[in-house]
């Protein structure tokens, strides 16, 4: 089933006139509303009436974080506070939280996002769906809710944590669709396994998960281990919340709400525009966001975009899966390393759970790099001889797929502690 036809299925012309029409009328908002917008047009020489193709778009300066953190808390607010309904904020890096405000016909073009979404992984107003993204500020509960209201569906607002309390609500209301982070996943999976139950004595169908990013290796764990169909769900609190893009049934890619996000791909180097199938960083512009409008906002995450025609019948750009940020890669004895090519590597090990972390430092002036990863049940560090093959075989691989090595230490199960959220996957105490 697709829940909006009309615009999920709509000819490449009919999107893009459309698109053309609410990005010329976003830029003249922005610009007429948002003194960010208004100065740094006037700066760079353009007049909103310089839009005159989508293109143009490249004419507008970008928005950042660093932009987002000097207008704190409310200066690209476009709307009196008596029209924003609602205050959403994410981490900021220079302590202050970046600050999102939402009107009334925001909160229901977010809804109607959402409720795509989770069609695309088979939900319906006869669905009991199961939210374990942490509420309140964090975007992840909320947004997976309102979707989940628009479609008429039974929501049951859990919110992260309490593993035990989850898996018994799991049983008893009967849940058939698992919202959360891939790590939570996870730990809910392993939950599960020590409560000596299986699969099949839940009763979920499909999982919507984001807010970090995740390899086909999770993916493969998640589903084993929970017994449903994994989707992604990608979205930053800036531009709305989750429901910019979900991945379908047929999991090749997120198809992006294209009649409300215009998308671009850049070198994060050059800033120039990539074509389609490059890997480079995504930029978003809201075309219809009322509260707080963003255009070409860069959002740090590296993906890459397609075209070409999905077997689902939405005929919506996709975008991949995130492989990484720009602000996460580390640069490791001059390498770029992304944490999601560390995990890929560990998915390839049976003898080890995606529960890991990763240590970053520096000594007499030389960094160092360590990969602690709990073994799989059954394998314990006693088993010193098979550990230690274990350990040269990970080691090569580390190799082969960053070009560097690192220190390997093996844990037993259960040593690490469980995320009930976005998972945190890097310690770097380097002072760079």
């Amino acid at each position: 089933m697709i829940w909006n036809k009309e615009m999920e299925c709509a000819d490449r012309e009919t999107m893009r006139a459309l698109q053309l029409e609410k990005l010329q009328k976003t830029v003249k908002y922005a610009y007429d509303r948002v003194p960010h917008y208004k100065n740094a047009m006037d700066k760079a020489g353009v007049k909103p009436e310089d839009i005159k193709t989508l293109e143009d778009i490249t004419k507008i300066p970008f928005i950042t974080k660093e932009d987002l953190a000097a207008n704190y808390p409310t200066g690209l607010f476009a709307q009196p506070m008596s029209e924003i309904k609602r205050i959403h904020a994410s981490s900021g890096t220079t302590g202050k939280p970046k600050i999102v405000g939402y009107t009334q016909n925001d909160l229901d073009m977010w809804g109607e996002c959402v409720a795509r979404g989770l069609t695309m992984a088979g939900a319906d107003k006869n669905d009991i769906v199961h939210v374990s993204y942490g509420y309140g500020l964090f975007t992840g509960g909320l947004g997976a809710h309102i979707g989940a209201e628009t479609i008429g569906a039974t929501v049951i607002p859990m919110s992260s944590g309490n593993t035990q309390k989850q898996l018994m609500f799991m049983q008893d209301m009967k849940s058939t669709v698992l919202c959360c982070t891939p790590s939570y996943a996870l730990t809910l999976a392993e939950g599960l396994k020590k409560a000596g139950l299986t699969p099949d004595d839940i009763h979920l169908k499909a999982g919507v998960f984001g807010a970090e990013p995740w390899t086909q290796g999770m993916r493969d764990e998640i589903e084993k281990g929970l017994g449903l169909r994994a989707h992604d769900i990608y979205g930053l609190s800036e531009i709305m919340g989750p429901g910019v893009s979900m991945s379908c049934e047929y999991n090749k890619g997120m198809h992006i709400q294209e009649d409300y996000f215009y998308v671009e791909i850049i070198d994060p180097d050059t800033l120039e525009v990539l074509p389609d199938g490059e890997k480079g960083e995504l930029v978003i512009t809201t075309i219809g966001k009322e509260g707080m409008p963003l255009i070409r906002y860069r959002t740090r995450d590296i993906c890459y975009l397609m075209r070409d025609k999905c077997e689902c019948g939405r005929t919506t750009v996709r975008m991949s899966r995130v492989f990484g940020r720009t602000d996460d890669m580390l640069i490791i004895r001059g390498v770029n390393v992304f944490p999601s090519q560390v995990e890929t590597v560990i998915a390839k090990f049976d003898e080890l759970t995606m529960n890991y972390k990763l240590y970053v430092g520096r000594e007499n002036n030389k960094d160092t790099f360590e990969l602690a990863v709990e073994l799989a049940e059954g394998l314990e560090l006693q088993d010193i001889a098979s550990v230690e093959a274990l350990r040269t075989r990970v080691d090569h691989a580390m190799r082969d797929m960053l070009g560097i090595g690192c220190k390997i230490r093996f844990l037993n199960a259960g040593t690490l502690p469980r995320s009930e959220g976005k998972a945190v996957r890097v310690e770097d105490t380097r002072k760079l």
